[in-house]
């Protein structure tokens, strides 16, 4: 479970870079022509490694490249066109070097025609739900072996693990919500349950709304019982409004 975790802060911080790089100075990519025909342009999300990535973008293997796009499949079976021009930023995540800095190696700037059909990317940009389209500002070919994890750690949420910010605490119950898949998670604790706050031990009680957690435990019953959870941080301001209920015991 280790690894699935170290797999998860590798994805989330890579997002962090993609992001870094979508809001860099630089000339708007061209969108495609379908993109934002609708109202919901840049709304809602789509499936993949991320669950959109807040409908920001979308993760997939890739099944068709073309002049100016790729054709994905997510890992949920959905086709996305991810379309691309010379004011896209495309890069390649170097593999995990040995090492404590593994997690900081940054991208590289690669070619679009760098990317293959069965290559695994994550596209970032003006997301079209309805269509399926993304007119990509950055493009990311994943490392291989990082994508393989990356699509095993996918289909362990939820089982083995969750991670989110926490939305209600109300007895031993915990409810948070995922970036991961944009949907509400619930797990509860018991008399096993180990709290730790970086690697201080804590206790139900000071799990507060507004904190991001991550989650490793098993599903009993149809229920997420906790083994572990690890705050990562104080609550966020500006994070989701506390819902009424008893303070946690």
């Amino acid at each position: 479970m280790r690894s699935r975790v170290a797999g998860w802060v590798s994805l989330a911080f890579l997002v962090g870079m993609i992001a870094g790089a979508q809001d860099a100075p630089g000339p708007a990519p061209q969108a495609p022509p379908n993109a934002g025909a609708h109202t919901g342009r840049g709304s809602g999300r789509g499936g993949g490694w991320m669950g959109g990535m807040g409908g920001r973008g979308v993760g997939g293997t890739v099944s068709e490249v073309a002049a100016n796009y790729y054709t994905i499949k997510t890992l949920t079976g959905e086709t996305f066109a991810v379309h691309y021009s010379a004011n896209t930023r495309v890069l390649k995540q170097p593999p995990r070097p040995a090492g404590a800095d593994a997690m900081r190696v940054p991208p590289e700037e690669i070619k679009a025609t760098d990317i293959h059909v069965g290559d695994a990317i994550m596209a970032m940009g003006e997301m079209d739900v309805a269509s399926k389209s993304v007119g990509a500002v950055t493009v990311v070919k994943l490392d291989p072996e990082r994508a393989r994890e990356m699509r095993e750690m996918q289909m362990n949420f939820g089982k083995t693990w969750l991670a989110g910010r926490v939305t209600e605490v109300k007895d031993t119950k915990v409810t948070l919500h995922s970036q991961i898949d944009d949907a509400d998670h619930t797990f509860v604790a018991d008399e096993n349950t180990m709290f730790r706050r970086r690697r201080e031990p804590v206790t139900l009680a000071d799990i507060e709304v507004g904190a991001n957690v991550r989650v490793e435990g098993t599903v009993k019953q149809g229920v997420f019982v906790a083994s572990g959870v690890n705050v990562m941080g104080p609550p966020v301001s500006g994070g989701p409004t506390p819902r009424e209920g008893p303070a946690p015991r």
